[in-house]
């Protein structure tokens, strides 16, 4: 996957989130936890091997496993857990809420598919503008 597939799969989302009507804040806080969490597991494959910074329980696979209502919960539950963690990782997801308000939306963001970058620094560089 090049980055414009990456920007053109980040704009999909941002219009769906739109037309569900959350805000332009919201859906760019819940799309960079989602990212976050799903580098973190890019990360921690080959060829890369490192050691990922987020709980096993808590972590990308631990939300792709689950669909429907499960899903929905688990990522509120996720969001929580994390924020109370010490260091770094309590600090990016300390206060962070669930503000998904559609249940088939956060079934559809599990992005199965790898994201294809290198690092989280890449995502803010082709970070897109969601507020069109």
């Amino acid at each position: 996957m090049n980055t414009s597939n990456i920007v053109q799969k980040l704009w999909n989302y941002c219009n769906v989130l739109r037309d569900d009507g959350m805000s332009y804040g919201d859906y760019v806080e819940q799309l960079t936890y989602l990212l976050f969490l799903k580098m973190a597991d890019e990360r921690s494959r080959p060829p890369y091997n490192q050691k990922s910074p987020v709980l096993a329980g808590y972590d990308w696979p631990s939300l792709v496993k689950r669909d429907g209502d499960e899903l929905f919960d688990h990522y509120r539950h996720t969001l929580e857990e994390l924020g109370k963690q010490k260091g770094l990782l309590g600090l990016i997801f300390t206060k962070s809420q669930n503000n998904f308000d559609s249940r088939r939306f956060i079934a559809a963001l599990t992005l199965r598919a790898p994201v294809g970058v290198q690092s989280p620094v890449e995502i803010v560089r082709i970070r897109p503008s969601c507020g069109g």
